[in-house]
């Protein structure tokens, strides 16, 4: 039953929005995230250290290590696997597409994030797609749908899926029982966000720049090792995104709608342009424009997508020839199989501890997200705010030891079922809001 109702979600008809609407906003601002590449790298990572300004905050800065830390997770060494897998090197040119297109998504619900955003009582922001489908749209029954939907994301996809990828990559790798994995990361996980979102974005602004660089080196050691490699494997890519189906009949034709299917799908999977989630962690960024948030948006896709997942699958396709569906194994284990045969042991633990601090990162993160669910739900069902923050992180806490703990082959699908859910009434909105975003209603 919940895989008949994963089908129907996450069918042709969702990734066809997912594209429509990026496609809508890439066409209206006349392809600016290519157009103005040197622009809105400058206004982001350009400007770090020049115009941050000091404040009690959170800076744009830290608001985007706090969003990379959300979006860089296992997708990026699992689902990078699994697309290539399942769908061939191909999946990875469709990755690229989705995430050209998903920037401008990004960008969008961002925007619509910024624009909206109200301060609550405690002088924090409440931000997100629950606050512009209900001032933005009046649509307080599909705010509330959204704001459900996203904490029962954040217990499943943000807490205990990423818990369950954490303890058996510290158990694989590093012989740590589950029990001790699920205590030590509920403990630092606590430790964490007790603090708040400022406590969190600080932390993140430390955790993502070291680790998301330490594999970027170690990547960038395994594929300029092969380097003689790569333009076969740029071939391969090409050639199997557009093999002509009238070459190899049928066939053809069902391997390429795979590589489209799977690199689109984990696309959306890995940098979440068009769930909304980008609108409610750019939110609490002080000193900002709607546009500018935007466009760190845009950056963090980019960082997530065309950077660290094509390391991930150069890695991989250099180290298989071109076929990583031969190597006979998926996932984490592909990723760290190939890290091993050019770096032996060392590449193993590269990946398993990345897998371990992407996965913390994102725990800590969907923290926050699936609190700013809580609040918009507890202001507007005239629920006690202090009764449903403890009730949410006491949830939150245990969805984290409880997923150190289980297997959750069927986790994963009822989690995907909510991530998919999350989608709907935010792509809704960035239809319906699009003059807003394009500057022609205030």
């Amino acid at each position: 039953m919940t895989h008949q109702i994963h089908e129907i979600i996450w069918g042709p008809w969702l990734l066809l929005a997912f594209l429509g609407v990026g496609i809508y906003y890439t066409v209206k601002t006349g392809f600016f995230q290519i157009r103005k590449i040197r622009y809105w790298m400058g206004e982001t990572a350009g400007s770090i250290g020049k115009t941050e300004e000091e404040h009690k905050g959170v800076s744009q800065f830290q608001s985007s290590c706090t969003a990379l830390a959300a979006t860089i997770g296992t997708g990026n060494i699992v689902g990078v696997a699994t697309a290539l897998t399942a769908g061939g090197a191909g999946a990875i040119f469709w990755m690229w597409v989705s995430a050209v297109i998903g920037m401008m998504t990004a960008y969008a619900e961002t925007y619509l994030g910024i624009h909206y955003r109200y301060r609550k009582k405690d002088g924090s922001y409440l931000c997100g797609p629950m606050v512009y489908l209900d001032r933005g749209l009046n649509r307080p029954v599909l705010a509330m749908i959204y704001g459900f939907c996203c904490i029962m994301t954040a217990l499943g996809m943000g807490s205990m899926v990423q818990a369950n990828s954490l303890s058996e990559t510290a158990g694989y790798s590093f012989g740590i029982s589950p029990l001790v994995a699920g205590a030590a990361a509920t403990i630092a996980v606590f430790l964490i966000i007790k603090g708040g979102i400022r406590r969190i974005a600080a932390a993140s602004e430390k955790i993502m720049p070291v680790s998301a660089g330490i594999y970027f080196f170690f990547s960038m050691a395994v594929i300029l090792s092969c380097v003689s490699k790569l333009p076969d494997v740029f071939a391969e890519i090409f050639r199997s995104a557009f093999e002509p189906a009238a070459v190899f009949g049928g066939t053809a034709g069902f391997c390429i709608s795979r590589s489209i299917q799977y690199g689109i799908s984990r696309g959306v999977f890995s940098n979440e342009a068009g769930l909304g989630t980008l609108a409610v962690l750019h939110g609490a960024a002080e000193n900002t424009t709607p546009e500018k948030q935007g466009m760190w948006a845009m950056f963090e896709v980019f960082v997530d997508t065309i950077v660290i997942c094509t390391l991930t699958a150069l890695v991989i396709l250099l180290m298989t020839d071109g076929k990583p569906e031969t190597a006979g194994i998926d996932g984490a284990a592909l990723t760290a199989w190939c890290f091993s045969k050019r770096m032996g042991k060392a590449g193993e633990y590269l990946v398993s501890l990345s897998m371990t601090v992407f996965a913390f990162a994102t725990i800590i993160a969907w923290y926050y997200l699936g609190k700013q669910a809580v609040s918009y739900l507890a202001e507007h069902l005239h629920i006690g705010w202090k009764i449903a923050d403890v009730l949410y992180t006491v949830l939150y806490l245990n969805a984290v030891f409880l997923g150190c703990l289980s297997s959750l082959e069927a986790v994963w699908e009822f989690a995907d079922i909510w991530n998919g859910l999350l989608a709907i009434p935010n792509l809704f909105a960035l239809v319906a809001l699009r003059k807003v975003v394009m500057g022609l209603e205030r």
